[in-house]
């Protein structure tokens, strides 16, 4: 835990404006969290931060790549990553509140950590469904799992004798 001491940003003796950072995103980012979605990645983590009286609002724009293992032919292949997401965090004396939405700071605190953040907006940001591109077509592809996959499916066993009872039917079309 000690390496995601490098994606805090110290805001107290930092003037009023914009002030930008950059961090790399990497394995051993991912090393850090227990069962993450992703294990390899080479990103670039562009911040921006406007502080101001009573808030700070975080700008992030991470780009690169992270490796991804096809759904279809269950190879590696790089999945491009190409994120914006905003983040404010306001001052406050109270008890942090209710809103999920924006990040409740103490007066009290001087740094504000990204890593939680940048964790969080890349694993969303990763589909739902990986595919490494057009079937067979790409260099990442296995033309072999595919060959494999299409004999097996069920779409290619012979028809057998169609059922009589379903021709009276078709002939209300």
């Amino acid at each position: 835990m000690k390496s995601l001491r490098n994606y805090s940003i110290p805001f107290t003796g930092l003037t009023l404006g914009k002030h930008h950072f950059e961090y790399d995103i990497n394995d051993a980012f991912f090393d850090e969290f227990d069962y993450s979605l992703v294990k390899k990645a080479d990103l670039k983590c562009l911040v921006e931060m406007e502080k101001q009286e009573t808030m700070l609002i975080l700008n992030f724009h991470i780009i690169g790549t992270i490796d991804a293992a096809c759904d279809k032919c269950l190879s590696q292949y790089p999945q491009d990553l190409d994120i914006h997401e905003q983040q404010i965090a306001k001052f406050s004396d109270g008890e942090p509140g209710e809103d999920d939405e924006i990040i409740t700071l103490n007066k009290n605190e001087h740094e504000i950590m990204l890593a939680g953040l940048i964790y969080e907006y890349i694993n969303v940001a990763v589909p739902f469904i990986t595919v490494c591109g057009d079937e067979g077509n790409t260099p990442y592809c296995d033309k072999d799992m595919l060959d494999k996959l299409n004999s097996l499916s069920a779409n290619n066993e012979p028809k057998e004798n169609p059922d009589p009872r379903w021709d009276a039917l078709k002939k209300f079309k």
